[in-house]
């Protein structure tokens, strides 16, 4: 069912952001220049994508407003753990205190209820912890049902013109149909389920 339909997309969220939250704190600061399933990204600047821009720009975001492009000018720091728990907990409250109803602009044109940019964040936060596990082989076990609804958002969301370098989106990765839900997903976001973690895996992405 997508997110925007769910009776409450905001517990999926939340969900999201404590699963990321618990995988950015299991990653010792040594691991930072690992490589990762995302394309000439290392763990630190998956880091500095999740904490210093996707926080801030969603948070604006779920006060109906579009984001903010100066925020790529900060930096993550060392302390990313306490960064992003902090950030998330900006964004769970400008959610909750939201109208979910209102009506906000779309970038192509057009209004939707605010509610529809949940899922896009339940998705980001949901691949990206992969991602980051992947990278660094924290032994965190994620939750399948945000792979599946991320899943199910995205398939319907995500079209051939939205896959680009640029976006971190390449093309599909085709998996077996036995796959687990976090395998098809980032076969489906344009990542190899069999990335290996390690400093020195760039070749495999």
């Amino acid at each position: 069912m997508p997110p925007h339909t769910v009776p409450n997309p905001l517990q999926f969220l939340e969900s999201a952001l404590d699963q990321c939250a618990e995988v950015i704190g299991a990653i010792p600061a040594n691991q930072a220049e690992w490589a990762t399933p995302c394309a000439d990204w290392n763990v630190q600047d998956l880091l500095h994508h999740l904490v210093v821009q996707d926080l801030h720009r969603y948070t604006i975001m779920a006060r109906g407003h579009n984001v903010d492009p100066l925020a790529a000018d900060a930096t993550v720091g060392a302390d990313w753990s306490t960064r992003f728990s902090d950030g998330a907990t900006l964004l769970m409250r400008a959610w909750l205190t939201a109208d979910l109803s209102a009506q906000v602009a779309l970038p192509g044109g057009g209004e939707a209820p605010l509610r529809s940019r949940i899922g896009l964040q339940i998705t980001e936060f949901t691949v990206h912890a992969w991602d980051l596990v992947r990278a660094t082989g924290v032994p965190i076990v994620l939750d399948p049902a945000l792979a599946e609804q991320s899943l199910a958002w995205s398939q319907r969301m995500v079209k051939p013109e939205h896959r680009s370098v640029e976006r971190g989106i390449g093309p599909e990765v085709r998996v077996p149909l036995t796959s687990d839900s976090y395998a098809r997903l980032a076969g489906w976001f344009g990542r190899s389920p069999y990335f290996r973690t390690g400093p020195q895996v760039a070749s495999l992405r």
